[in-house]
């Protein structure tokens, strides 16, 4: 079973009970003056390095798993202040093993860096009300419990609009706030449709080999937090960001869920071929794949030539994309032929030098390595002093504002002493 999940079940390892959320009457401050307030106060606890774009906002992080975290370290990765909020187990990604990093789960440390972390038992009054005095002070909030989750805990979005009139609360869940099915991200690439068109014609439907919707959806929740902070930057307003997986994934899906929406059609497994467009999958050559693809008519008339087969361009049945398209049972067995002169990395180093676009099928290993001599530094280290921990490099690189990495996956319950003490100094 896929481990992935939104977390919209989870409880922090939290028992049950009746405690409510303790009432605020503190009144609402300039947005401009308390956030000067919050940075300057918080950083003295909790330090960061560098000055990224997202300087001085704080984010409590209520969400664990994939989606929420996801999220958040884009945030911290962007110079927030994030504080990951645990329960005495901790996220379930740190049991997700192998494989392991010095005991660490690498599944968590993928997702998790430049957080600050605090152990909170929400069955214990005294967490409780650090865990809604942090929301109250937060810029920022994430959850990703299930829906209504957090309202007995007096956590969720009114409760703590009522003492933070300016918070943007994000809100992640599976099916949508008022569905409280599971939010288990193979869930949802099974019910959106994504596996039906995955895998072989003739075989059983296949999920993708990552997370995909609780990584989309991660993506998405930021994008709303963005949005957030400009409107409250113009507004002084704080709002409610609501993402989740399923209409994450009717997105994700892209052209083929458009197929539906437009043209009435269900799309159906084809493998790894694509719908409209031929050659565009792994073909064999000498030796092995390679990834052809032509995605115009331009395109495939210089891979004609490099092939050795000009004529094909002129050919009424193939030189139209459509056409193309329509005969590629007539194609496939000529281009098979001519792809099998040479192997996978000959026929990769002849079509890049004409700028055609193809692609060797390497292992993870070997695209990182690959990426690495394209220059593009996928590896960083993270953290400082005596935990430094290796992670992937933010995709983003941004011209007037930096990405930090200052801050390695927080051990669990690192930094409860440094959160506490702040609240208290409040």
């Amino acid at each position: 079973m896929n481990g992935e999940t939104t977390a919209t079940q989870a409880s922090l390892d939290l028992k049950e009970s009746d405690l409510q959320g303790s009432d605020h009457d503190q009144e609402p401050q300039d947005p401009t003056d308390r956030e000067g307030e919050q940075a300057a106060s918080i950083a003295d606890f909790l330090p960061r390095a560098g000055n990224g774009p997202l300087s001085g906002q704080i984010v409590v992080d209520f969400s664990r798993v994939l989606a929420g975290p996801y999220s958040t370290m884009m945030l911290a990765d962007l110079g927030a202040t994030v504080i990951k909020v645990e329960g005495p187990g901790g996220d379930d990604t740190r049991n997700w093993s192998p494989p392991v990093r010095d005991d660490d789960a690498t599944y968590y440390l993928s997702i998790n860096r430049n957080k600050f972390d605090i152990v909170l038992d929400f069955s214990d009054a005294d967490d409780l009300e650090i865990a809604q005095k942090l929301a109250a002070r937060a810029d920022i909030v994430v959850e990703n419990f299930k829906p209504g989750g957090l309202k007995k805990f007096g956590l969720d979005y009114d409760s703590v609009k009522d003492a933070n009139a300016e918070v943007i609360y994000a809100s992640v869940t599976g099916f949508g706030a008022h569905n409280a099915l599971p939010g288990y991200d193979l869930l949802v690439q099974a019910m959106s449709g994504f596996m039906s068109v995955t895998g072989s014609p003739d075989g059983s439907p296949y999920r993708a080999g990552v997370a995909v919707f609780d990584v989309i959806t991660g993506l998405h929740t930021t994008i709303g937090i963005m949005a957030a902070i400009q409107h409250k930057n113009l507004t002084g307003e704080g709002q409610l960001v609501e993402t989740n997986l399923m209409s994450s994934a009717m997105s994700g899906l892209a052209n083929q869920s458009g197929a539906y929406a437009a043209a009435g059609v269900t799309p159906t497994r084809m493998g790894n071929a694509h719908p409209s467009l031929y050659p565009y999958q792994p073909m064999a050559t000498k030796d092995g794949e390679l990834i052809v693809a032509a995605a115009n008519d331009g395109q495939f008339a210089a891979l004609a030539k490099a092939l050795g087969r000009p004529d094909w361009a002129e050919d009424e049945r193939f030189a139209k994309a459509k056409t193309r398209n329509a005969n590629r049972d007539e194609l496939e067995p000529e281009l098979l032929v001519a792809l099998q002169q040479h192997t996978a990395q000959e026929w990769f180093e002849k079509l890049t030098a004409v700028g055609l676009p193809c692609a060797p099928i390497n292992s993870i290993s070997q695209g990182v390595e690959r990426a690495r001599d394209l220059g593009l530094d996928p590896i960083v280290e993270t953290g400082q002093g005596e935990r430094i921990i290796p992670t992937i490099r933010n995709p983003i690189r941004l011209a007037k504002s930096e990405v930090s990495y200052d801050l390695a996956p927080p051990e669990l319950g690192a930094d409860s002493d440094q959160v506490r003490a702040w609240i208290d100094s409040l």
